[in-house]
C-alpha cells in the first residue's frame, strides 16, 4: 500500500500497472497532476494466506481544496508480490 501511495506521490505509473490485478487494471491509467497528495495513514492491515485487506486515509490538495480519500483496499499475493485488486471508497 506504501508503495503504491509513493507511485501516486511521483508520478509513478510504471509501478501502479505493474502493482495492479491485471483482471482490474484499467486499460488507460491517467494520474491528475494538479492533485498533490500529503500524507497517508494506514489505520487497519489485515493478511491472511495470499490476500489481505487495507484501510488507509490519504490526504490530497487541489488548488484550495483539501479532501481526504479513505478506502478499504483489496491485494492479493500473485507471483510472489502483492497486487491491489480493488477497493471500496469509504
Amino acid at each position: 500500500m506504501r508503495s503504491r501511495y509513493t507511485a501516486y506521490v511521483v508520478g509513478d505509473l510504471t509501478h501502479l500497472v505493474r502493482s495492479w490485478h491485471p483482471r482490474t487494471r484499467p486499460d488507460d491509467l491517467d494520474l491528475d497532476s494538479d492533485t498533490v497528495w500529503e500524507g497517508l495513514s494506514i489505520d487497519e492491515a489485515d493478511e491472511r494466506d495470499d490476500t489481505a485487506v487495507v484501510v488507509f486515509h490519504a490526504a490530497w490538495r487541489r488548488g484550495v481544496e483539501r479532501q481526504v480519500m479513505s478506502e478499504r483496499s483489496r491485494f492479493v499475493r500473485r507471483g510472489g508480490r502483492w497486487v491491489y485488486v480493488d477497493g471500496d471508497v469509504e
